[in-house]
């Protein structure tokens, strides 16, 4: 009775879903485990012959996701696989995407550029890429004691000077990669001091048809603690995400 039971269940998801690839020409097998689906997912994505993880997202906050579970999270949280993370946008219509693959300096951004070096075709056969990267709002800081007063720490040349600095020590590195993988990029520098923010509002507003990106994997509690770019830009962005959780040297 429990095995026709699981069976039914898994029928029911997994039947439409193979039709729908079907009709769209793509091969796919249906299975299905029995567990919480967060942990077998990553179990199942561990496995050899497994490359990348798709999968749909509430986009709650990391809060939210602590206080009534997210499979989502825990995938993040626990997989090493790339995730490919749906949240409601359309599925783009044309042969190539626009792509904008967000850099922070660290391995994990470079793992990102790095996969998306070795695998172009899956972005189609002219693909557009960003590389975006967020220096700090250096013109203006708190003042503690002085309220909401905000006072000029350095001269705008000075300031301009650090933002360029920055950009170019997480630039440069990337732009030997895509020289080697022949890839056209765009380099954006945007200036905001919340990170995820402002790669969320960049996505958005130029219409791209992918963000990628590079992740930790801090579970929910340690995301709302320490922050995590990746779960900002999750919460807030409706773009696909492609979350990349190796490292560069991987």
């Amino acid at each position: 009775m429990v095995r026709s039971f699981y069976k039914a269940e898994s029928a029911a998801v997994l039947k439409p879903a193979l039709a729908r690839l079907k009709k769209a020409a793509v091969r796919a097998d249906g299975r299905y485990v029995v567990g919480s689906p967060g942990v077998e997912v990553s179990a199942v994505a561990a496995k050899p012959g497994v490359d990348l993880v798709v999968m749909g997202s509430h986009g709650r906050s990391a809060f939210k996701g602590l206080l009534f579970g997210s499979v989502t999270n825990t995938v993040l949280a626990s997989c090493t696989t790339p995730v490919l993370l749906v949240r409601g946008s359309a599925a783009p219509t044309k042969d190539s995407l626009t792509v904008g693959i967000a850099l922070d300096g660290s391995e994990y951004g470079l793992a990102t550029l790095r996969y998306v070096t070795r695998h172009p075709t899956l972005f189609g056969a002219s693909p557009r890429f960003f590389l975006i990267h967020v220096v700090p709002d250096y013109t203006m800081r708190f003042v503690p004691g002085l309220g909401d007063a905000r006072l000029l720490v350095s001269s705008p040349q000075q300031i301009l000077h650090a933002q360029v600095g920055q950009f170019d020590n997480v630039i440069v590195p990337a732009r030997r990669l895509i020289g080697s993988a022949g890839l056209v990029v765009t380099e954006v520098c945007l200036v905001g001091n919340s990170a995820g923010d402002e790669i969320a509002a960049f996505a958005t507003r130029t219409g791209l048809d992918l963000l990628a990106l590079g992740s930790r994997g801090r579970g929910a509690l340690k995301s709302l603690v320490l922050g995590s770019v990746a779960t900002r830009v999750a919460e807030r962005c409706k773009v696909p995400l492609l979350l990349i959780r190796q490292k560069s040297g991987v």
